[in-house]
């Protein structure tokens, strides 16, 4: 239990208060000794970064209790159905897919953009396409912190196309219309991010 506060940089009366509340789960027991894990780890890095977001440990047991009795993450945090695939992960997947960056900071920004949430031991990725791509960039080099620093801006833009196209589509047609449509809007995204690429890196050919 040490070595977890210290490797957590918390006390141990404040990791025996986790424990008491549920918040962590149970050591493995071996006799008399006590072995936690990193999934134990895991799990106060996601308390602490939580924590720091403004959640109360209250509010982090709630959403742990509903978890555990096997209610739907997208429920809990309020997220609409989607297109896009949940992906489950364990503390270690997680770790290894972004080559040692999740860190505590990482991962409060990442709770705040709604990119994951605890589910139990394992942790939840709200859509595996950002998934692949996230872990794509920082294999290539770029820091994770920079990766989630540019989707909170792609964030930004996407709020703004999704309204213009709502409410171009129900300036002229009805809501009913609007999943058969949505097609069409991300073609057209799809479509204007590839030329705009191309403009790009064809002016900077140029300027050589």
């Amino acid at each position: 239990m040490t070595e977890l506060a210290e490797a957590a940089g918390i006390t141990v009366r404040t990791l025996r208060f986790y424990r008491e509340r549920g918040l962590i789960p149970p050591p493995r027991r071996e006799g008399r000794l006590a072995w936690y894990d990193e999934h134990h780890l895991a799990r106060l890095h996601t308390i602490a970064a939580m924590l720091e977001r403004g959640h109360t440990l209250s509010v982090i047991a709630e959403l742990n209790e509903a978890l555990e009795s096997g209610r739907d993450v997208g429920e809990i945090l309020g997220i609409q159905p989607t297109e896009e695939t949940p992906v489950r992960l364990s503390p270690e997947e997680l770790a290894d897919a972004f080559a040692g960056e999740v860190t505590p900071e990482n991962l409060a920004a990442a709770l705040d953009l709604g990119y994951l949430a605890p589910d139990g031991d394992e942790i939840v990725h709200i859509s595996r396409r950002l998934l692949d791509a996230s872990t794509a960039l920082v294999r290539a080099g770029v820091p994770l912190a920079e990766v989630m620093q540019a989707g909170a801006r792609v964030r930004e833009h996407a709020d703004a196309l999704a309204e213009l196209f709502l409410t171009t589509i129900r300036t002229y047609t009805q809501d009913e219309n609007m999943e058969k449509l949505r097609p069409l809007a991300k073609a057209v995204v799809e479509a204007e991010l590839s030329l705009a690429l191309d403009r790009r890196l064809a002016a900077e050919h140029e300027d050589r």
